[in-house]
């Protein structure tokens, strides 16, 4: 399968992705895929440099004609979502991605593909290993762990880097220039119980939910699709009367729409065919809900064998009310932009075992005042239900700036060699632009790349044709940097 990618064109982007794709590169887990980037640098001759915090950065002199103009920064992240459906059976940790030809699109067996952002690596190691592409000077920089916090990012010193222009390739639909993105914070709760013997005749099921679509907690969040967790709130408070909870696992990432939850719950044995009524009745009336939007959900039953130990019925009620309460989902719409989400709340993980219930959200706003607003608000909730709630993670958002000189220039070139006008956008993900202009405040920076499709889930795909349309553009920018922005 991988081969026949091997074989696409643009032959050398592709053939550098499924070399990166060959390298487990969790978030937080990047020690192989660093060591991968820094051999490939110094396997090139380039200037090679490996930060304190583990972004890698490789310097490339300009091409013959091309050292007056401008230097550029091109960067992406190196780490990537693991995802995966319940019935594929894969080790992130020691494979790599097996990936597919399915007619303009690439995609992963069951898995997340990594074109998040994979493709933005590939393509500037593309430029870096090149021997006839036009550039000016190149410090291409990959970052780690932009995925779960950012860290790369926010922990990239002033000094290691002299480029005025950055190009971020972690934008997904072709037609767009994005400018500006969300900041975010993360959002956890925790509560300590107690459990309690069920006595009598009792029996164990475990409720699942499957087959959600999932997806991208901030490009995605305005689709109305199915959060796991919150379906399976509603399901747990329709049989509360008559249920004891066990356990509780739903979602895996902070950044990913839960796509996946299952509950353990009791409950006596006279209540058990008024329990199996009520979860069919509730699982009805939620699928009706969710039928033009989440056709693959799965709400289903089976009995299992646990011990009679279970949350006691006052926290349990406190812990339903609190994620009932809880916002998911947009918040805000932008009163700036049309169709832009201001700000958001994904309910990511809800785990409750062994006398710990956690709750982990992701809070995303392009305002400071409005994330704090949200982040409060849940605070809050939160706490009125007897939780201790932590804020941590917090990175700013980009914002917009449309008389951006390097904007200009590549709305012209877009313009020149596509014959229609680019979207100029702020989005409602965390690109890293927004956090690397802290130390670098006077870089202009652009954010766009090839269409990718379902980013964050196993449903996730990069075109093929939009691929090809990307690095023609990035060729003609590249060959196009002005020896004086403020020229143009």
């Amino acid at each position: 399968m991988n081969q026949d990618i091997r074989n696409l064109e643009p032959k050398a982007l592709w053939n550098n992705f499924s070399d990166l794709n060959a390298v487990p590169r969790a978030s937080k887990k990047e020690e192989r895929v660093i060591t991968f980037m820094v051999a490939f640098g110094k396997r090139l001759g380039l200037e090679t440099i490996v930060d304190p915090v583990q972004n890698v950065i490789i310097k490339k002199p300009a091409t013959s004609g091309m050292e007056n103009r401008k230097t550029i920064v091109m960067q992406s992240h190196l780490d990537m979502v693991h995802q995966k459906n319940l019935d594929t059976n894969f080790d992130f940790n020691k494979e790599g991605i097996k990936m597919l030809i399915d007619g303009d699109w690439v995609k992963a067996n069951g898995t997340t593909l990594g074109a998040d952002n994979g493709l933005g690596v590939a393509a500037i190691m593309s430029v870096l290993e090149s021997k006839d592409i036009p550039h000016p000077a190149i410090e291409a920089l990959f970052t780690i762990d932009e995925e779960t916090g950012m860290t790369g990012a926010m922990g990239l010193q002033a000094g290691y880097l002299s480029g005025k222009i950055l190009l971020n390739l972690d934008t997904e639909d072709d037609d767009e220039i994005d400018i500006g993105c969300a900041g975010g914070i993360d959002i956890t709760a925790k509560k300590t119980y107690e459990e309690e013997s069920i006595s009598g005749n009792i029996e164990a099921y475990q409720i699942s939910i499957t087959g959600l679509s999932g997806g991208h907690s901030g490009m995605d969040i305005h689709k109305g699709l199915g959060n796991a967790n919150k379906i399976m709130n509603r399901i747990l408070i329709d049989a509360q009367d008559i249920i004891y909870i066990v356990k509780i696992n739903g979602g895996s990432l902070r950044n990913a729409i839960p796509r996946e939850s299952f509950a353990t719950v009791i409950t006596s044995s006279k209540d058990a065919s008024i329990l199996m009524t009520k979860i069919q009745t509730i699982s009805k009336i939620i699928e009706n809900d969710f039928i033009e939007i989440e056709n693959n959900l799965e709400i289903n039953v089976k009995p299992v064998d646990c011990s009679n130990q279970a949350m006691k019925k006052e926290t349990q009620v406190q812990l339903f009310t609190a994620i009932k309460n809880a916002h998911n989902g947009v918040y805000k719409m932008s009163e700036d932009m049309v169709d832009l989400v201001e700000s958001s709340n994904n309910i990511a993980k809800v785990t409750v075992e062994n006398g710990l219930i956690q709750i982990e959200c992701l809070t995303r706003s392009s305002l400071e005042e409005s994330k704090k607003e949200v982040s409060d608000l849940l605070k809050f909730i939160f706490e009125k239900e007897g939780f201790q709630v932590n804020f941590s993670g917090s990175y700013p958002g980009w914002q917009p700036n449309p008389n951006s000189p390097i904007l200009k220039v590549m709305e012209d070139i877009y313009t020149t060699i596509f014959g229609s006008k680019p979207k100029v956008v702020a989005c409602h993900a965390g690109l890293e632009c927004g956090i690397l202009g802290t130390n670098y405040p006077t870089m202009d920076m652009i954010s766009f790349g090839p269409t990718i499709k379902g980013a964050h889930s196993p449903d996730e795909r990069a075109s093929i044709s939009s691929t090809q349309k990307f690095w023609k553009y990035l060729l003609e920018i590249l060959k196009n940097i002005p020896i004086d922005l403020n020229s143009t």
